[in-house]
């Protein structure tokens, strides 16, 4: 019996079908568990930049905002605490001023200082409401800003920008590379068993991004997908 998961976050869909190990004996039985846990690996998320990956497909589109906050002299933190709690305040500030317009926010952020200058700086992901960039800069009030718009492209998408918010190491062990609102949409998954001849298929009009093929050994063969599915390059439905 073969196990087919599948992952998806807005137009990302993530699939892997691979054997159940069970029912077999030994040396097979051991190598199958192996080929299992080698596929399961791939769907397990071991890295930052992955379960990001996910949560930002699953919660932002294309128009959405990519926004840098960083400080001026008068306002410079001088540690990672002092900047966590401004750049806390500034959402806060952030989300009474759409509370005003009845709008929600949602954002994913990070905050580095490990290059350049050395000053601390945060890289903001939110949800872009139409006429965002007064009340960004009202709320922010603390040093420049720089607002662009998020593209989806073949080669910059939503990959790039999870691997981009992950690329400072952390300051310590336990330490997290980025962090968000409560209120963002999780990343659906389904399980189901399926016959050891089911295929991956990508969807016509999708985009390919990982496709690992058949990997086979004597034990049998798991296979692994990942795809921008069709109209991967509009909007996400909400």
């Amino acid at each position: 019996m073969y196990r087919q998961k599948t992952i998806i976050a807005g137009p990302l869909v993530a699939q892997a079908i691979y054997p159940m190990a069970t029912g077999s004996r030994g040396a097979v039985r051991s190598g199958r568990k192996k080929l299992s846990s080698d596929a399961q690996r791939r769907m397990n998320l071991k890295y930052a930049w992955q379960k990001l990956e996910l949560l930002i497909a699953a919660n932002f589109k294309r128009g959405d905002l990519w926004i840098t906050l960083t400080y001026d002299d008068a306002h410079l933190p001088a540690s990672r605490k002092e900047a966590a709690a401004r750049v806390q305040a500034f959402f806060d500030r952030l989300r009474k001023l759409r509370r005003r317009k009845d709008q929600d926010l949602r954002y994913l952020y990070c905050t580095e200082h490990k290059h350049g200058d050395g000053r601390w700086h945060h890289h903001v992901l939110i949800d872009r409401t139409g006429k965002d960039f007064a009340d960004v800069l009202t709320a922010w009030g603390q040093g420049a800003v720089d607002i662009r718009t998020v593209r989806i492209t073949k080669t910059k998408h939503f990959e790039s920008l999870a691997r981009y918010m992950c690329k400072e190491a952390r300051d310590k062990v336990g330490h997290r590379l980025w962090s968000g609102s409560r209120n963002l949409r999780r990343p659906e998954t389904y399980t189901e068993t399926v016959a050891e001849t089911a295929a991956l298929r990508i969807p016509k009009g999708a985009r390919k991004l990982d496709d690992s093929g058949d990997v086979r050994t004597m034990y049998g063969h798991y296979r692994y997908v990942k795809y921008l599915a069709r109209g991967w390059s509009g909007r996400i439905k909400q």
